[in-house]
């Protein structure tokens, strides 16, 4: 690691000299989309503007494709596993929510 002065309060950061590499960027691009996505999905369902509720629907869909895309690449390069469902427990799920 490397001493470099902050230069607003002249006090000392440590930077590491490791830079971020393709699984890390993705995996930070990914939860920043989850929680843009959450910001959004908030947005549209407490608004009372319905031009505005639209233009954030939107929005909310394009963001929501952009995360998509960035788990796909992660999933496609083996970097987010997503183990398949038992079908017992894809059945069960199916009976509870269709009951309510």
């Amino acid at each position: 690691m490397e001493r470099v002065p902050e230069p607003e309060k002249g006090m000392l950061i440590f930077m590491n000299s490791n830079m971020m590499g393709d699984k890390e960027r993705l995996s930070d691009g990914l939860l920043s989309q989850k929680q843009i996505s959450s910001a959004y999905n908030t947005f549209a369902g407490e608004c009372t503007n319905l031009q505005m509720r639209d233009e954030f629907l939107t929005i909310l869909k394009e963001e929501h494709e952009i995360q998509s895309d960035i788990f796909n690449e992660m999933q496609s390069r083996g970097w987010y596993k997503v183990d398949p469902a038992e079908q017992t427990k894809v059945d069960t799920a199916k009976q509870k929510f269709t009951q309510m």
